[in-house]
């Protein structure tokens, strides 16, 4: 699949995201799936362990406004594939197809909500197993046993980044061929402790600015964004001069 370097991580380009996973899944090939916004692009930049982890997944997807728009400036025509709506998807083709799902994260009781409303949706849905996110050295080990055990083709792992992205690369070998997918906080949107913002806010980029509204604790975080501009386009202007240089060193060989 053809990938843009960002910020020295890739980002897969596609226009089905969703049909990706699919042939993934009919293929039974394992694959992580990193939904990268621009806080993570800029947490890879001091974290080589995270970005080892990102540059190594098989499909990782543009979840943020900020990557996507500096795609497009680019010149790559590429929609914003939010992780928490291509996961419902991925759910959504699991119940279709009866490949059962494991979901590890969130509070206490949150991931159950989530499993009733989702049987609400789609009947047919088959869950391997339900673990929080707050689970103990001990209780791990009993996660990993069940994992193990049951052999989920999907598993949704909602710990924050960069944890859930290391908790999937240090267990992936549990379940060698399934789909993992780093979803953040989506079981509190899912299980309707949190709502989105408006349709409207995400078609024009702007769910940041309603998360920052609803959570101003959040306004740290969010400086991720202003600071990836920063960065993207002193790697536009770097690259640029490069091939300035190159360009006048063809001309003028030594």
């Amino acid at each position: 699949m053809p990938e843009f370097v960002v910020l020295g991580l890739p980002v897969h380009i596609s226009n089905n995201y969703l049909k990706c996973v699919q042939e993934q899944l009919r293929k039974r090939e394992g694959a992580h799936v990193v939904t990268i916004n621009s806080e993570m692009a800029m947490q890879a930049q001091s974290n080589s362990e995270l970005a080892s982890v990102i540059r190594k997944a098989e499909l990782v997807i543009p979840d943020g406004s900020g990557v996507v728009l500096f795609l497009r400036s680019q010149g790559i025509q590429i929609n914003r594939c939010p992780g928490i709506e291509l996961s419902e998807a991925v759910v959504k083709f699991a119940s279709e197809q009866k490949l059962p799902v494991f979901l590890i994260g969130g509070a206490a009781e949150v991931a159950k909500t989530v499993v009733y409303n989702w049987e609400q949706k789609f009947p047919d849905l088959a869950i391997a197993g339900i673990w929080d996110g707050y689970f103990s050295t001990e209780q791990e080990a009993d996660l990993c046993e069940q994992l193990q055990a049951s052999q989920p083709r999907i598993i949704l792992v909602g710990l924050g980044v960069p944890r859930q992205e290391f908790w999937i690369r240090d267990h992936r070998y549990l379940c060698p061929n399934a789909v993992w997918i780093g979803v953040g906080g989506s079981f509190d949107i899912w299980s309707g402790r949190k709502i989105r913002a408006p349709q409207w806010l995400r078609d024009h980029h702007l769910e940041w600015l309603y998360r920052l509204y609803k959570e101003p604790w959040r306004a740290r975080r969010m400086l991720a964004l202003p600071h990836f501009v920063l960065a993207v386009t002193s790697q536009v202007i770097k690259q640029a001069i490069s091939k300035l240089l190159g360009r006048s060193n063809a001309k003028n060989p030594v």
